[in-house]
């Protein structure tokens, strides 16, 4: 066993350093859906939010920039971590954190990285509504 990343986390981490737009988040299954994510905002709030990643110290910023919403920014530590390499899993754990990086709660927050590019993002979250898979989907464009 060796240690520190793998190849594949740093070469991730190189991606998703940087600028982002989260464009659009979309939902497995048709109809309206009262979704609070990341305990902070609704989707209408988090569509077209900016996001900024510092992957040499796993710290990023996203912004609020909907006037009908909390606007402003909001501060995280991230890590990518490897489920399963061969298969090419990855999952995003993202905590929330005050300006200075420090969490204010123990609560984070797992997602899959369901697909990252030079240009684009995917991550997904699956949750249990009425006893069935329910996902929700964001979708990233690099700046």
């Amino acid at each position: 066993m060796s240690c520190g990343s793998s190849k594949a986390v740093r070469e991730s981490k190189k991606l998703i350093n940087g600028n982002w737009i989260l464009n659009t988040i979309t939902y497995s299954k048709a109809g309206t859906y009262n979704v609070n994510l990341l305990n902070d905002a609704s989707k209408m709030c988090f569509e077209d939010s900016a996001w900024q990643f510092v992957s040499n110290n796993n710290t990023g910023t996203y912004t609020i920039n909907n006037h009908n919403c909390m606007i402003g920014e909001r501060y995280f530590v991230f890590t990518i971590q490897e489920v399963d390499a061969v298969a090419g899993l990855y999952d995003i754990l993202l905590k929330p954190t005050d300006k200075k990086h420090k969490s204010e709660t123990n609560q984070g927050f797992r997602l899959r990285l369901a697909n990252l590019s030079g240009n684009t993002m995917k991550w997904q979250q699956t949750l249990t509504v009425e006893g069935s898979p329910f996902t929700i989907t964001m979708n990233f464009t690099k700046l």
